[in-house]
């Protein structure tokens, strides 16, 4: 058997005026989603607690199969897997991103997408300015990066994209702990006033990064292999994101590179298409994840996130499908599912459940709208209300 799932991240939407009351979702031409639900199944699936915030790392820590109730430890220490980064027992780590505040407001949680050697350049001179034993920095990619500190932390943060709009005074950290967390933050943004990288973005017309902003907390996590829980021995994951690299590492798959794939709208989406393809004579089980549609929505850009889904559609989805009907009848297996919604009206992330589509061998064929979108799976007759159940569902389920 090979499986096969495929996450556009932050897909799901509301109905949109700019789109004449339809989401994204339904506005998109994605035939080849549309040929999951009309070959299988369409439901949907709550990836989010109530006891946690919506975010892509409890929701895809969710549909792998785990309950993060139960293990998430925080969504930094997920990424400092990703990226090797020694972490103690006793350390911290803090997600660190590139902020945009203007007039005391949270304009930006990207710094207009800030290029990596710009924000590498800029975090070590932070790094040079602070005089804080023990605080490391660890670049990553674009905004994205990471602090890890020793001591005792028992703080409260927010992550900048569910304040943009807002002040961000009344989101600073807080807690035990939360003192060094708004010294760094205060100094960040006296040591970047003065920054050529952003006196040249100015000048260009990009966000400057006015300073940097922790959140996103938590220590090592402990989550047992995908092998020993389900199975299946071979598994790899092809994502442009950290968190969902360190994810894959923690669970023990391999993870797959492809050129020019970002976290953007820019992505390289037919590349990390041929990448599944050729995955898939390798692996019992791949997962490619897009980020670029839940981009789009924090950016409120409905036209991008309706393009970055028909992205989706024609080169991963649709290479993904072609590839795995070759392997025959009985052998194969596909999901497609947003791990959670980003509403273009409120640009953030929200908890409510998402649709999914399965189609392959064992799935029973439902006659349903044969569409892609949030109404269709809600009126479906398949509802997971435990998001951590779908993984043991989609890889036994016999209908």
């Amino acid at each position: 058997m090979k499986y096969a799932i495929i996450i556009p991240d932050g897909a799901a939407d509301v109905p949109l005026d700019d789109l004449k009351g339809q989401t994204p979702l339904q506005a998109a031409y994605t035939p080849n989603m549309d040929a999951v639900v009309a070959e299988g199944h369409i439901g949907t699936t709550r990836n989010i607690p109530d006891s946690l915030s919506p975010g892509s790392d409890v929701a895809i820590e969710s549909l792998l199969g785990y309950d993060p109730r139960q293990v998430y430890t925080g969504r930094a220490p997920i990424e400092a897997a990703a990226r090797n980064v020694p972490v103690g027992d006793d350390d911290w780590v803090f997600r660190c991103n590139l902020v945009t505040i203007i007039d005391g407001r949270m304009e930006d949680h990207s710094a207009g997408h800030i290029s990596t050697e710009e924000a590498a350049a800029m975090l070590e001179q932070l790094a040079a300015g602070l005089n804080i034993p023990g605080a490391a920095f660890y670049p990553g990619v674009g905004y994205r990066h990471l602090l890890v500190l020793g001591g005792q932390y028992k703080v409260t943060t927010t992550p900048p994209h569910q304040i943009l709009g807002q002040k961000a005074a009344d989101h600073l950290p807080s807690g035990r702990g939360s003192k060094v967390l708004r010294e760094i933050i205060a100094r960040s943004g006296e040591l970047f006033a003065g920054s050529e990288i952003n006196a040249v973005r100015r000048e260009l017309g990009e966000n400057p990064a006015t300073s940097v902003w922790l959140w996103g907390q938590g220590q090592k996590p402990q989550l047992a292999s995908f092998a020993t829980k389900y199975g299946l021995k071979r598994g790899a994951a092809i994502t442009a994101v950290d968190l969902v690299r360190g994810l894959a590492r923690l669970i023990g798959w391999d993870t797959i590179a492809v050129e020019g794939a970002t976290a953007w709208l820019d992505t390289n989406y037919a590349g990390k298409g041929a990448a599944a393809v050729e995955a898939i004579s390798h692996y019992d089980i791949v997962l490619v994840h897009v980020e670029a549609p839940d981009e789009a929505a924090h950016a409120g850009n409905v036209a991008g996130k309706v393009k970055a889904i028909e992205a989706i559609d024609r080169h991963v989805v649709g290479p993904i499908l072609q590839r795995l009907k070759a392997e025959g009848e009985g052998n194969w297996r596909i999901l497609v599912l947003p791990d959670h919604a980003t509403p273009c009206t409120t640009r953030d992330h929200t908890r409510e459940p998402v649709p999914f589509a399965m189609a392959g061998a064992g799935v029973k064929r439902v006659v349903t709208e044969k569409a892609f979108s949030e109404s269709v799976a809600a009126a479906s007759d398949l509802h997971i209300r435990r998001g951590s159940d779908l993984m043991e569902y989609f890889l036994t389920v016999r209908s």
